[in-house]
């Protein structure tokens, strides 16, 4: 995660749910490069083949209601969402995209200012969402320290694994 998040923005509405992210019938797939193939498949159609690594979600409230399943953020990350901004958030999908290195962004507001395909930047650690084109911006609260360093090191999985090598690297015990 960086601490400035700068990308185009995708556009979406009100209580979209983790099926309209990712159809329940793709559930099977656990390779990331076929996953991607389906995100926003409903409510996006076109996102699959025009996204680019880094562009950022910009939704309306209640973003990722609906299931608790871990293939909405999961299908996100493998296409590169590089952020997703939304009023709010469905509060489980909210903890598996931080919990898997994607940033999420509450600013309440925020839809209001973007067009689909504007420019964004997310300033992260100073709580701002600014679109680049009408220099419209949002603040929000930033995240806690221990939700920034979980974004940091590129997930829950990550920071685990690197507190553990740091542990065994302090206590002497070989890599």
């Amino acid at each position: 995660m960086h601490e400035v998040i700068e990308g185009r923005v995708w556009t979406l509405g009100r209580d979209v749910d983790t099926d309209q992210i990712i159809s329940g019938k793709y559930l099977t797939i656990i390779d990331p490069e076929e996953l991607k193939k389906h995100v926003f498949e409903i409510a996006l159609p076109e996102f699959a083949k025009g996204a680019k690594a880094g562009d950022i979600i910009v939704a309306d409230e209640n973003f990722g209601s609906g299931s608790s399943r871990e293939h909405a953020p999961q299908a996100m990350r493998a296409i590169g969402v590089g952020a997703v901004v939304a009023d709010s958030f469905a509060r489980i999908f909210f903890r598996n995209a931080i919990n898997l290195g994607i940033p999420a962004i509450e600013a309440r507001g925020v839809r209001a200012i973007f067009e689909m395909g504007d420019p964004a930047r997310i300033e992260m650690r100073a709580g701002r969402v600014t679109n680049v084109r009408t220099g419209r911006l949002v603040e929000f609260p930033p995240l806690p320290p221990h939700l920034l360093e979980l974004l940091d090191a590129g997930g829950l999985v990550e920071k685990v694994r690197r507190d553990l090598e740091a542990r065994r690297h302090a206590a002497g015990a070989p890599s």
